[in-house]
């Protein structure tokens, strides 16, 4: 869910700025969890342009989307309308699925990284990368940090900082595991396991996340 509370919490804050929260159908969408719920408020036959589209992704469900013809075209239509298409987390497994993506670097959580070859992409291990128009954002949290830097390139550093300390965003973890590059073998091995239980939140869609990632 973070994935899109969190860009929203920083694009929200610019001036005139109108977020809205689009899905196939419009109505409750439910997390992966099975216990946060976000109210879409309008269906993408009902919105046909954008300035920005955020592609949230998700743990488990994003394997679902990258195979739902209607959601895919829309995401089309709807970037040709774009003046930036981003994705956090595993949407962009969902971007580089349209084709959007191809030849392009782009980055993604940690474990489904590789799937952005799948889709022609070329994966990068940062915590997020701009090509042309494309900003791809890393696993969940990583959202806030590509917001940050797309609002930076609309409204400036000074209103930018402001509406970094507005959300108080000044993050101190208490362990460096949170980057798979310097993450330890067990660390990595226990994410996974939760990556895991998620999955059989989904049971129609365990045997794929098992195999494709």
């Amino acid at each position: 869910m973070l994935d899109a509370i969190g860009p929203y919490e920083v694009l929200r804050n610019i001036s005139n700025a109108e977020v809205l929260f689009v899905a196939e159908k419009k109505g409750e969408i439910t997390a992966d969890s099975k216990f946060v719920h976000l109210n879409a408020k309008f269906g993408i036959d009902e919105i046909n342009e954008a300035d920005i589209l955020v592609i949230p992704g998700s743990a488990i469900t994003f394997l679902r989307e990258i195979n739902n013809v209607k959601v895919m075209e829309w995401i089309k239509k709807i970037n040709q309308t774009t003046l930036w298409t981003t994705s956090v987390c595993s949407g962009s497994i969902i971007l580089a699925s349209t084709g959007l993506l191809n030849g392009l670097e782009a980055t993604s959580h940690w474990k489904p990284m590789e799937l952005l070859k799948k889709f022609g992409a070329v994966p990068k291990a940062e915590r997020f990368v701009e090509q042309d128009k494309y900003i791809t954002a890393a696993g969940v949290s990583a959202g806030i940090d590509m917001a940050l830097y797309l609002c930076n390139k609309i409204v400036g550093e000074a209103k930018t900082k402001a509406i970094q300390l507005f959300i108080e965003y000044d993050p101190k973890p208490i362990y460096k595991s949170g980057n798979y590059s310097t993450a330890e073998k067990n660390v990595i091995e226990e994410a996974e396991f939760i990556l895991l239980e998620e999955a059989k939140k989904e049971p129609e869609l365990f045997e794929e996340i098992k195999r494709e990632i």
